[in-house]
């Protein structure tokens, strides 16, 4: 049987939320779960963020999913909605809303919720910098006018373009944009307008904009938000293993070449060892020559580094075990975990974490680790 294999560890995500409130106190929570919890899983994650106050999503059908899992908190719709048909529906299963433009504006207006609907507290989003979504500073004070006058409670809320790096001059910019505005906003129109500035990139690197809601996503699935820190040295927990087995053992004569396009030549003779994972699977295509997976030794059970050898294909990955021990057909091997981690495989295949995640197919089967 073939055993490319997704783990995930609750245990994890539960340890990564206690982080980010322990980086943000006084703040609210909104956990982003947005593309199946970041390819984790959303029936498998949400039992292990009971501890936020509330969930971020991408679209209404990925809020329906939530609510019909059981999810009894906010749900925050972070995109809002696409239609005003939409908008009832957010109203209908106590959804919050992201407003960004004016046909959004105007469907808050036209469909007022009742005074106890979660749907009259929105999310007012101000365009400081990032050039994507929001209100410019010409029409978010006018819009935040006319949703405090139909009474709904506002937050406001931005994007960082570069909250990663904590040098970049944007961060700065953004920062004090959104700050003279929510001031305003809360001078001139309701003092009780609430604030959320920072993701996870924001949350570690300006712990002092934390403002109402911090709005973690990467960082509780265990990778580092940030470039001048690991996900170790933030002490985030990787939240998936992603694993599959040796299927056939060779040994490649010096001088021949293993794979597609024919990438890599043996200098020596080279043991090599077919694993049961490829691209069909999730594991990038196109990786650097420092490259490796970790192979666990039968006998200790210790991780051993062996270096990827010719091009990833749809269904397989050859490996040099040369320098490994106690290798044998149906060894543990281990793509991304704890070891290599997720951002490691990420800065070999030129992307990010978050793609990786995000990419993985459907083939390999899935599993939950239960903490003994």
């Amino acid at each position: 049987m073939r055993t490319a294999t997704v783990t995930i560890k609750p245990a994890a995500l539960t340890h990564n939320l206690l982080q980010v409130k322990k980086r943000a106190p006084n703040s609210k929570v909104l956990a982003m779960v947005k593309a199946n919890a970041y390819g984790h899983g959303i029936k498998v994650v949400l039992p292990a963020l009971q501890q936020a106050d509330g969930i971020g999503v991408a679209s209404f059908t990925e809020a329906l999913e939530a609510r019909d899992l059981g999810w009894q908190k906010a749900i925050g719709l972070v995109e809002g909605v696409f239609s005003a048909g939409e908008w009832q529906q957010a109203i209908d299963h106590d959804c919050s809303c992201v407003i960004h433009h004016l046909p959004q504006l105007n469907w808050a207006l036209d469909n007022i919720p009742k005074d106890d609907s979660p749907t009259r507290t929105v999310w007012l989003k101000y365009n400081t910098g990032m050039n994507r979504l929001g209100f410019d500073d010409d029409t978010v004070i006018d819009a935040a006018q006319q949703l405090s006058d139909a009474g709904y409670q506002l937050i406001l809320t931005t994007h960082f373009a570069n909250a990663d790096d904590f040098e970049h001059p944007l961060n700065t910019v953004q920062i004090q944009r959104f700050n003279k505005i929510l001031k305003v906003l809360q001078q001139a129109i309701d003092a009780d307008i609430q604030g959320s500035l920072c993701n996870s990139a924001g949350l570690v690197n300006f712990p002092e904009h934390h403002h109402d809601w911090v709005r973690p996503g990467i960082m509780l699935y265990g990778s580092s938000p940030v470039t001048h820190k690991c996900a170790a040295e933030l002490d985030l927990q990787p939240a998936m293993d992603f694993s599959a087995r040796i299927m056939a053992i060779q040994t490649v004569k010096a001088g021949d070449s293993i794979g597609y396009g024919s990438r890599w030549f043996a200098t020596e003779d080279t043991q090599t060892a077919l694993v049961s994972i490829g691209y069909g699977d999730g594991y990038p295509r196109v990786v650097s020559a420092d490259a490796y997976v970790c192979v666990i030794d039968s006998k200790t059970a210790q991780s051993q580094r062996c270096p990827i050898r010719g091009r990833v294909a749809m269904d397989m990955i050859a490996i040099d075990i040369s320098a490994a021990s106690h290798i044998t057909l149906d060894s543990e091997v281990r793509l991304w975990g704890d070891a290599p981690h997720v951002d490691e495989v990420a800065t070999y295949a030129g992307t990010i974490g978050y793609e990786l995640l995000c990419r993985l197919s459907t083939r390999p089967k899935r599993a939950v680790h239960i903490e003994p």
